[in-house]
């Protein structure tokens, strides 16, 4: 989970448990990155992994006018909090060539990739290093693709997701199918062939049996953590997750211009219908008002990423969260 959530402690507290913790470099530079890594190791001797976001290229004749408007459509709540929204950086490429090479380096257990298949000079590189490289998808398209370029494993998100869909295409709105769907689909083909990871709403042990025995070899979590003590979580979208008033999940790209899975709030219906499929940059936007509105309290303004599953999710030491959904 980017953007603060799986920091270090967390990271460890679930592979100290005998799961496999993932440490996220989206949105992070290659020196801080490099810096959890040591405190991941610091903290742990067991295998842990690392996340990369796959960069694509932002059309920025297409979509400048759009991002313009929603800006403008975001400066009176940035007013009121008394900050600025942020500066679109049309060539962002989330210092992917840099990050590569650090994976590489550090050569942690698992590479795992989101948002599209990585090329096959970076697959044969964290290969030679030792690392299993794992892809995300949505789609039994992506699958075979992912399959294609040389992944060891896929993991296999369903839309009861929290957070951004993995999809490979981001103009494109993700496929409406759970993980047990896309496990079906997945492994009636080609890439059936290779191990595969269900995630999406997996926030009780039921749904892990359920994946299990669908074919999965494993699961993937977020949500369930989000809640944990050592997560990185904002005490304001803890409060979020716990607020009466917030009581529907939906998909929306208001915060970021990607498709995510996120409880609905007033940000959700403000920014919404205005937010062009323009990822990173209106999230380069945006990141200052929320980031204030976290700040301030206000779990309307905030985005509140939550699968499926969020109303299950508690408050608990990491530790005992994997207990539970293993056994």
């Amino acid at each position: 989970m980017a953007g603060g959530v799986s920091l270090p402690p967390l990271v460890a507290a679930v592979c100290e448990a005998g799961g496999l913790g993932m440490l996220p470099a989206g949105y992070r530079t290659p020196e801080q990155v490099a810096g959890d890594v040591v405190d991941v190791r610091d903290l742990t001797a067991r295998p842990f992994g690392i996340n990369l976001f796959v960069p694509h290229r932002v059309d920025r004749a297409a979509h400048e006018a759009a991002v313009t408007a929603y800006r403008d459509a975001l400066l009176p709540r940035a007013a009121a909090l008394g900050v600025d929204p942020g500066t679109p950086s049309w060539g962002s490429t989330d210092h992917w060539a840099d990050k590569v090479a650090l994976v590489e380096t550090f050569a942690p257990a698992v590479v795992s990739c989101t948002f599209g298949v990585p090329g096959a000079d970076a697959v044969a590189r964290w290969r030679a290093a030792g690392c299993e490289v794992h892809v995300t998808v949505t789609s039994g398209a992506e699958a075979l693709a992912a399959h294609a370029a040389g992944a060891d494993v896929l993991v296999l998100q369903g839309h009861e997701a929290g957070g951004h869909r993995g999809s490979h295409d981001p103009l494109a709105d993700p496929e409406v199918v759970d993980h047990l769907g896309l496990l079906e689909v997945v492994r009636s083909g080609a890439a059936g062939e290779l191990p595969l990871v269900a995630a999406g709403g997996v926030t009780t042990s039921g749904d892990v049996r359920r994946a299990l025995e669908a074919g999965a070899v494993a699961v993937q979590v977020g949500t369930a953590l989000l809640m944990a003590d050592e997560a990185g979580t904002t005490s304001t979208y803890r409060r979020a997750l716990r607020d009466p008033s917030l009581t529907e999940r939906v998909t929306t790209r208001a915060f970021t211009g990607r498709v995510a899975g996120a409880v609905r709030n007033a940000f959700v219906d403000e920014m919404g219908p205005l937010a062009p499929s323009a990822f990173p940059v209106v999230g380069q936007v945006s990141s200052p008002v929320r980031r204030a509105a976290a700040e301030a309290g206000d779990v309307q303004g905030v985005h509140v990423w939550a699968g499926s599953g969020w109303r299950a999710i508690q408050e608990r030491p990491a530790a005992e969260i994997v207990r539970e959904l293993t056994g």
